[in-house]
């Protein structure tokens, strides 16, 4: 059980403006501290407030402190941590309240006291993924969408207000506030603890990958499945390994002409390459002073992108002046300086005597960024403006891929003509039909998004015009960004273009860009082609952003609106900056430099318009929320009356049969193999977001219920209801399952040799009574931070998986769900052990299982018969605490089990 703090020794207290604070002094810990990385500290501190030798021990404090040595060590060194609080969104926030409801369900069936139940750790849920692109390019395109996310999404609004209400310690931010990550890093962020007489750093997970935004602000944060958030909102710790930190010097400055986004493609392709999954990376050296907070933010978000666990900026005075634009309290900012500089943790760029050991360094200078894109399907494949033309020329033939689409040579010409609005326009591959200034990435930045209205000015001063069949749309991450650009004068030229407020909240991104017209889906599906989006997010998985958008580009807003007047995704728009964008309507050539504004410029106007005024308006009534929001009423009560006529809220099953005892694990035996797939399968795959296709078993589910198509809405936005989640478990229409000719949500049910719909295969094997696994390749899982891609999965029955290497997340949420997560041993794989998938597979699992522990694979043919061949594979159970919560059936059957 808990007891005293042994390092209560380390504690002082300090006189702040007339108010008196505790603290632990970390340098009383020694020369040690003071070599360790900033991010590294944070944990250190975490673990020393935290350490009642039961949840944390001395044992803990010892490793974080002997990083230097424990960094090394082959395997890992696990430590403990205790975040400072959770952010949600609603998409991943409504599962996690659905949970707790079943749960307070659960404990009184047991016995307990259901109200116990309830955040321990302060917990906020920003309601931000369930508006779509309806309606674009009008002047009520905003009302119209939020309309229709009213009504499409009122029995899960209603859930989430009476969940406001039932739980405590837990703030829930209405729709049409902005994208959560935006809202965390303009409001929500402490960055220091200032609210008790304890001070201590602001630290957060989050059940959504892009949580490392928060890192930019010097706040160290990541992205956890909502499984694993759950059990850190009921105040369970993480069992983490101690991470490697790699050192990311910046020197220089950028180019007048290079953007923030640019910045973070070049830093997302070359830490990929480098390799940092599972690592901290942490940036220094001088060129870091010149990145603003918005820049450095920019960076942090795509941190999922390039794979690390958090991409860090220790808070500095830049830092500092960005509480105060912002509008934080004074007083507060007060505190939090001089308690980081109390603790070390107040870093100076340009001073290298402060720079602390790294594993590794490695080294960018800014001057070397030039424009670019990262694309055609994934975030890394950064690729030159000025190569852009013949690197989508050459991707057109390659072979199927991430950089190919196949097509026979002569077919590369092909081209679809339609009509829109009485007048012909042709398609051909390359050609842009959805154009977004979109997501948390860019929107947070003003120097990208004034840059981007400066540029619509310019355009449209040029003459210059959007195609009206091109889907353009901008949804800013927060009210604010629509202060500053009013305050500009550009919101009418990026209107001209077609670049009209479309909502506040995650969008295109998320993949609800909405539908696109009838004759343009026609037109592409009819003639093959490989039409474009161009969006300034930081995913552009297939199958993500729109079905009917095959290549996805991300770019910065100014380059979104650059494409979207060009038309065509593949033309070498900024090819030493001489290119013509396009003819304006008098047949002259304009060219990209002539509207290009200049990094000062930008800086110049961001310099006069983004105030301190603009956020306390906007924040001091976020919490309010539209009127559509204060009308609704929610049900009262500590427990919720489920409705089981509801099609997006249900008491899930994963507490069904439950009992105090431990259940008694059985072997896995003659299993089938449901799906078997290759590297790269992404949490997108295995539970889209996006919408409902009218063929599918989910769509089939809902008409049964009497709903038509329209009244579908999306996977994302259903996530509170298992039975349209299970039915949408490896729905994505780009899924490539090797049992099949073509992608798509299709499998082979192996005796029968029937080809079906997935869900429906996994119904068939439950009913004969067949044990389910999954056989997949490299990194397995990536994408998103999806509790459904776990949960999911269980719910079909699959009971392992078996992959070449897995995402971070994505693995603590198998685990999470009770599923044992395998991987072959190095250098082995499906192919190289000559598995076709259609074997049956036996696993051994022996009750005394240790992390990272080897375990057989015995395979037999498909009919049972065979020599017995077997294989090692290592159970990816990497901790004590992995087990246990595997022991238990999963992570939060143990927090009930904790509570009784």
């Amino acid at each position: 059980m808990s007891g005293p703090n042994p390092y209560d020794k380390l504690l002082k207290t300090v006189d702040i403006g007339g108010t008196s604070f505790k603290y632990y002094d970390l340098q009383g810990l020694g020369e040690k501290y003071t070599k360790l990385p900033y991010s590294i500290r944070v944990l250190l501190e975490s673990a020393v407030r935290n350490c009642d030798n039961f949840h944390v021990k001395e044992k803990d404090v010892n490793n974080i402190l002997d990083w230097e040595v424990n960094e090394k060590v082959k395997g890992g060194v696990e430590v403990a941590f205790k975040p400072a609080r959770v952010i949600l969104q609603d998409f991943t926030g409504v599962p996690a309240v659905v949970d707790f409801a079943a749960m307070r369900d659960a404990v009184k069936s047991l016995g307990g006291d259901p109200d116990k139940i309830n955040p321990i750790c302060p917990s906020d849920l920003v309601i931000d993924h369930s508006i779509q692109v309806d309606f674009a390019r009008t002047e009520d395109a905003l009302q119209k969408n939020e309309e229709l996310e009213f009504e499409r999404n009122k029995e899960r609004f209603t859930f989430l207000k009476w969940g406001a209400k039932a739980f405590r310690n837990m703030l829930i931010v209405p729709p049409g506030s902005g994208i959560v990550h935006q809202v965390n890093l303009e409001y929500l962020a402490r960055v220091v603890f200032t609210d008790s007489d304890m001070l201590y750093p602001d630290s957060v997970v989050g059940t959504d990958s892009h949580t490392t935004m928060i890192n930019g602000l010097g706040v160290v944060g990541w992205g956890v499945g909502g499984i694993e958030a759950e059990a850190v909102m009921l105040g369970q710790g993480i069992s983490m390994l101690l991470p490697e930190v790699i050192g990311y010097r910046v020197v220089g400055k950028l180019s007048q002409y290079a953007t923030s986004t640019d910045l973070v493609l070049t830093i997302t392709k070359h830490l990929r390459q480098l390799g940092v999954v599972g690592k901290f990376v942490e940036f220094f050296g001088p060129g870091v002073a010149e990145l603003s907070i918005a820049d450095r933010a920019t960076i942090s978000n795509m941190c999922p992108e390039y794979g690390a666990t958090v991409g860090f900026f220790p808070v500095d005075v830049n830092s500092l002046s960005y509480l105060k634009q912002t509008n934080r309290d004074n007083k507060k900012i007060q505190v939090i300086e001089q308690y980081l500089k109390r603790v070390a943790m107040l870093r100076d760029y340009t001073n290298a005597s402060e720079d602390p050991v790294y594993s590794k360094v490695v080294e960018l200078d800014l001057a070397t960024v030039v424009s670019c894109l990262s694309g055609p399907k994934r975030p890394h494949d950064r690729v030159s403006v000025t190569d852009m033309k013949k690197e989508f020329s050459q991707c057109l033939t390659n072979k199927v891929g991430f950089n190919g689409y196949g097509l026979k040579p002569e077919r590369v010409n092909d081209s679809g003509k339609f009509l829109h609005e009485g007048v012909e326009y042709t398609l051909s591959h390359g050609s842009v039909v959805i154009a977004a200034i979109t997501s948390c990435t860019n929107t947070s930045n003003p120097s990208v998004m004034l840059g981007a209205g400066l540029l619509a000015k310019k355009a449209v001063e040029a003459g210059l015009s959007v195609a009206p069949y091109i889907k353009t749309s901008l949804s800013p991450g927060s009210g604010v960004v629509t202060h500053y650009l009013r305050e500009s004068g550009v919101v009418p030229f990026l209107n001209n273009l077609g670049f009209s407020l479309v909502g506040f909240g995650c969008m295109t991104c998320i993949g609800n860009s909405g539908p696109l017209p009838e004759y343009i889906v026609d037109a592409i599906e009819k003639n093959g082609l490989v039409c474009c989006g161009v969006l300034s997010g930081n995913r552009n998985f297939e199958g993500r952003v729109h079905p009917n958008t095959r290549a996805n580009y991300l770019a910065s807003p100014l380059l979104v609106i650059a494409y979207a007047i060009a038309g065509r995704e593949c033309l070498g728009l900024l090819d030493s900056l001489f290119y013509s964008i396009w003819k304006n309507k008098d047949g002259k050539d304009v060219y990209l430099r002539e509207i290009w504004p200049s990094r000062s410029e930008i800086q110049a106007v961001e310099k006069s318009t983004v105030i301190p005024a603009m956020f306390r308006d906007v924040y001091s009534r976020i919490e309010n929320g539209s009127n559509s929001w204060r009308l609704l009423t929610a049900p009262e009560g500590k427990l919720y009356p489920w409705d089981p006529a509801s099609t997006y809220i249900k008491n899930p099953p994963f507490f069904q049969g439950m009992t105090k005892a431990l259940p008694k694990q059985k072997p896995i035996t003659n299993a089938r193999v449901l799906v078997f797939l290759g590297d790269s399968v992404t949490t997108d795959h295995i539970s889209p977001a996006g919408s409902i296709a009218r063929n599918s078993p989910a769509a089939r589910y809902l008409a049964n219920r009497g709903l038509t198509p329209k009244e579908f809405n999306s996977y994302g936005s259903r996530r509170g209801n298992d039975d349209v989640m299970a039915r949408g478990t490896f729905a994505n229409i780009r899924l490539v399952n090797k049992f099949m000719s073509a992608p798509g949500p299709r499998t082979i049910h192996i005796p029968s040799e029937e080809e079906m719909d997935i869900f429906d295969a996994a119904e068939r094997y439950h009913t004969e009574g067949t044990t389910l696994i999954a056989v997949v390749g490299k990194d397995y899982g990536s994408g998103s931070s999806r509790d459904w891609a776990a949960k999911g999965p269980f719910l079909l029955g699959i009971k392992a998986v078996i992959a070449e290497s897995y995402e971070r997340i994505h693995r603590a949420n198998l685990v999470g769900m009770g599923i044992v997560p395998l991987e072959f041993l190095p250098g082995q794989n499906a192919e190289s052990l000559g598995l076709t998938g259609k074997e049956l597979y036996s696993i051994e699992i022996p009750e005394n299982l240790k992390p990272l522990q080897r375990v057989q694979v015995k395979v037999s043919n498909s009919c049972g018969g065979g020599d017995g061949a077997s294989f090692e594979v290592v159970a990816r159970f990497d901790t004590e605490v992995d087990l246990l919560y595997y022991r238990n059936g999963g992570i939060l059957n143990y927090m009930i089990r904790k509570m009784l």
